[in-house]
């Protein structure tokens, strides 16, 4: 039974996710559908990036991922599949394929060629949705594409090392629905400058000088319960993709706001580490 996985920035109150999802159902009935989100900032390929490439080494081998951002084709944006670890990526050209093969070779890289397809507003139900449809049956790639020479590169922003090792500053590239906030500092990054030193971690105004491996991790369990840390107190931790998070314990940007607004950190804010 094949796995098609859908990654858009569509939302939820739109008929695009339900019509992609009926016809590939149409197609190939016995296909499993999976979202892995709907709710990714518009045309935000850094944070679609993000997203994909935490979640798709945990599908099986042969999985079919379907990626619904500005998919207009054009002649700077090919539709295109690529194949990396043995995953094929449905998508246009537009920097996301890049970002996920990082330092890896695609196993094959091929733009997407179906007779008698028009281009239209809807590419993901017009083209992508055959092309996945056809894989999910058991079809070569090759037969509805053809050989495609190079993705559009587009970096990751990348943490700057300065003060002769002694200082990370990093950006943040992601923030999820509690309003924490990931940055570009990777957990090995981290430890191979600290060498066991003292740190603290500059965000705006605010200061940190402990990384917990877990939210919970904040309380002291031995204190009574009116002189612990717990909800609305700010941590900082590595979080399950081995990324540095800054983070409010038990936020919720409804109520009473997470680490984004109540510090007040946006997209490529910076994040500075300073070891001791």
């Amino acid at each position: 039974m094949a796995i098609i996985t859908l990654t858009t920035d569509f939302g939820r109150k739109d008929y695009f996710v339900a019509a992609i999802k009926g016809r590939i159902l149409s197609e190939v009935p016995d296909t499993t559908v999976v979202d892995i989100s709907h709710d990714l900032s518009p045309f935000d390929i850094h944070e679609c990036a993000y997203v994909l490439k935490n979640s798709y080494p945990e599908f099986p081998t042969g999985t079919i991922h379907i990626i619904g951002m500005d998919s207009e084709v054009s002649p700077e944006n090919q539709h295109i599949i690529t194949q990396l670890e043995g995953h094929y990526f449905i998508s246009a050209n537009n920097g996301v394929p890049s970002l996920l093969a990082n330092d890896l070779s695609p196993e094959k890289l091929l733009e997407i060629d179906i007779p008698n397809t028009l281009p239209t507003a809807f590419p993901e139900l017009d083209v992508f949705t055959k092309a996945a449809c056809h894989l999910a049956r058991g079809g070569k790639p090759e037969v509805v594409g053809k050989p495609f020479r190079q993705l559009k590169e587009v970096k990751d922003f990348v943490p700057r090392i300065t003060n002769d090792g002694s200082t990370i500053v990093g950006n943040v590239i992601y923030v999820d629905h509690y309003g924490n906030v990931v940055t570009n500092i990777q957990k090995s990054l981290f430890e191979a400058y600290r060498n066991g030193r003292q740190f603290e971690i500059l965000a705006r105004t605010a200061t940190l000088g402990s990384v917990h491996d877990s939210y919970n991790q904040i309380i002291d369990y031995s204190l009574p319960k009116n002189q612990r840390k717990g909800p609305s107190d700010f941590l900082a931790l590595f979080n399950s993709a081995g990324y540095l998070e800054l983070a409010i314990y038990k936020s919720d940007l409804k109520t009473v706001g997470g680490a984004a607004s109540l510090i007040g950190l946006n997209y490529r804010d910076t994040i500075t580490v300073n070891f001791r």
